[in-house]
């Protein structure tokens, strides 16, 4: 019953590390708060694999009484608790190594068992919808267990009547979750590992192996010419593979509308949204709004241009590098990410600081960069009867202590969610869980723009802040239209390559980047970027870090002009788990994302940092 978010953002960010030298401050996570042994870990598996295989006993005795239904939806309920633990613990030693073996075959199995719960339950939707409405309520209002655990799901379940199949086609849909799930696994197997790199070198005369991580290092130097080998090199060995890629997106797409459309959606953004009961006028507004403020995007890369000393227009390979050089050589390590994380989001209370600080005294992390080790970051919360853990490549730079406070804000959700609501309804969307970290970014990044010692520094925390809106808005909303494009073309029956893929998605890039405005050159080579995106394996995802973004402006501009009461707004909206459905939670929060004015908001407040930043790089240095 409960909707599962775990480290979803990392699970397809995976890439081996090259070697690197221990830091001294290294946290290191203690998996055996979940299982003591990998031994103790196969005993439960087994165990979970006996019990799903009689859950099928409930099925006959379900509608009996409210006393009969209770116990069916405490024995999945309890399955499913075990089994989020059980995958919790397998993703995140494959995720420690993912060249060990026994941790990829662990969590295949984790995954093998997720899938063989799906089977065995099939039928409890249907056999629940079965019971009628008034019965469904008669029951709840006789039973206070049922009521207090599960009437958010039987509710749900209700509403979910027009798109439930019977149960023998209900199982043969949970049956194929495995084979709909290959293009990832394609995918992660391609680009991460089979993928040919290229070795590019550069001005001074080093060389660089072009994996993942290299290019996203690199790709950030002062040296124009070298940012345009790395994206020369790193983008050509993409686009050797653009038919492969195309297949197997176009294969993820194919199962994403026959999903939908076996479930009776009227396409797949519908299908997509329906879980948190969103509005498709949401998703469609977000790409308008978007659309309608590229004038201050291309504002913003003009402005890029200038600090760049670049004349004429930027080249895409000019997104990453930084606007200000020469600030203080602040490092950002473990010790000063703990303090500036809670200096920076005292504003949030008490309640909040504390769980921060109980995390922080904690072995819930896996901090620094490694051989083998999965690159990104995320939290893993979904173990309730633990504790959340958090996976970092802490490279003691301002990102990773903006990292750091992102993902601290995802763990203190989750503990906040358990502590308020019962396992069937302590899980929350992926819509609410972003808006809640990234409103820590901008709390820390207004922070170290007030706190700033030297002009450079408030110069670098206002360039931050306003290449944050550009990659999380207007770059994630990009990736938003070109998700709803390729599906609708596939829903009108027409036919995806790599090749078609790619020009869709140039045309997109041109567009927000500014190419008939002058702004930027466009080098073809370069969109094959789609094929990089591994978030286009997960259908319409990528749109909620944009409208995040949105409400996390309005949440922690609320909270900083209104205090106790925005703040209790957020804190609430936080414990409030999956006890609603996400849009009228945020709404109740006070943010509106139907409407223009949280997306004219964002705008503006990216026009403000461009303001301060314009006026302070035009004073002389300060002394």
């Amino acid at each position: 019953m409960r909707k599962t978010i775990i480290g979803a953002v990392a699970a397809a960010l995976l890439s081996l590390h090259v070697a690197t030298a221990a830091a001294a401050d290294e946290l290191r996570w203690d998996v055996r708060d979940l299982y003591p042994t990998a031994e103790s870990w196969n005993t439960a598996q087994r165990d979970l694999a006996a019990r799903i295989a009689g859950l099928e006993r409930h099925r006959a005795t379900l509608g009996g009484s409210a006393k009969s239904l209770l116990q069916a939806l405490t024995a999945i309920s309890d399955a499913q608790r075990a089994a989020a633990r059980l995958y919790v613990y397998a993703s995140l030693q494959s995720d420690e190594d993912l060249r060990e073996p026994r941790a990829q075959e662990r969590l295949q199995q984790a995954q093998a068992t997720y899938t063989q719960l799906s089977e065995k339950t099939a039928w409890l939707a249907p056999a629940v919808q079965a019971l009628g409405a008034e019965r469904v309520r008669r029951y709840g209002a006789s039973e206070p267990e049922l009521k207090r655990r599960f009437d958010f799901y039987l509710n749900d379940t209700l509403r979910n009547k027009p798109h439930t199949l019977a149960p023998a086609s209900e199982a043969l849909l949970a049956a194929a979750g495995q084979v709909l799930a290959q293009p990832t696994q394609v995918y992660q197997q391609l680009a991460e590992t089979e993928l040919p790199r290229q070795t590019v070198q550069l001005v001074d005369g080093s060389s660089v192996l072009l994996t993942t991580s290299a290019y996203e290092q690199h790709r950030r130097t002062s040296v124009r010419a070298d940012r345009k080998r790395i994206f020369d090199g790193f983008f050509g060995a993409w686009k050797k593979a653009e038919g492969t890629f195309g297949a197997n997106l176009n294969a993820q797409l194919l199962g994403d509308v026959y999903m939908a459309r076996a479930r009776r959606f009227a396409g797949s953004l519908d299908a997509a949204l329906f879980a948190d009961n969103m509005p498709p006028a949401v998703y469609r507004m977000l790409v308008e709004q978007a659309n309608a403020g590229l004038p201050t995007l291309h504002r913003y890369l003009r402005l890029r241009a200038k600090m760049l000393a670049i004349e004429g227009p930027l080249a895409y390979y000019d997104n990453y590098p930084p606007l200000v050089t020469g600030r203080s050589a602040e490092v950002f390590d473990i010790a000063r990410s703990r303090e500036l994380t809670l200096q920076a989001l005292a504003p949030l209370g008490p309640e909040y600081a504390k769980l921060l600080e109980r995390g922080f005294a904690a072995n819930w992390i896996d901090s620094h960069p490694r051989t083998g080790k999965a690159s990104g970051g995320y939290m893993a919360g979904s173990a309730y009867d633990v504790h959340p853990y958090v996976l970092l490549n802490h490279n003691d730079d301002y990102e990773s202590l903006s990292t750091w406070a992102h993902e601290w804000g995802h763990a203190v959700h989750s503990l906040l969610a358990n502590a308020s609501q019962p396992f069937d309804k302590a899980g929350y969307s992926t819509f609410i869980a972003e808006s809640a970290s990234i409103a820590n970014e901008m709390l820390l990044g207004d922070f170290m723009v007030a706190n700033a010692k030297t002009r450079e520094d408030k110069l670098y925390y206002l360039a931050t802040g306003m290449e944050s809106i550009r990659t999380t808005f207007f770059r994630q909303v990009m990736f938003a239209e070109f998700q709803l494009a390729t599906h609708e073309e596939v829903e009108k029956g027409r036919p995806l390559s790599g090749a078609r893929l790619t020009e869709m998605y140039c045309a997109l890039v041109k567009r927000y980047y500014g190419e008939a405005e002058g702004v930027m050159t466009i080098d073809p080579t370069y969109c094959i970027e789609w094929a990089y995106v591994p978030h286009f394996y997960r259908p319409y995802y990528v749109w909620q870090y944009a409208s995040s973004i949105v409400g996390a402006a309005q949440l922690t501009e609320a909270i900083q002009r209104q205090g106790a009461p925005a703040r209790e707004r957020f804190v609430n909206l936080l414990k409030a788990g999956s006890s609603d459905y996400a849009y009228p939670l945020v709404v109740k929060a006070g943010v509106d994302l139907a409407q223009a004015a949280p997306y004219k908001a964002l705008i503006a407040r990216m026009n403000r940092l461009m303001d301060e930043f314009e006026r302070l790089a035009a004073t002389p240095p300060l002394r």
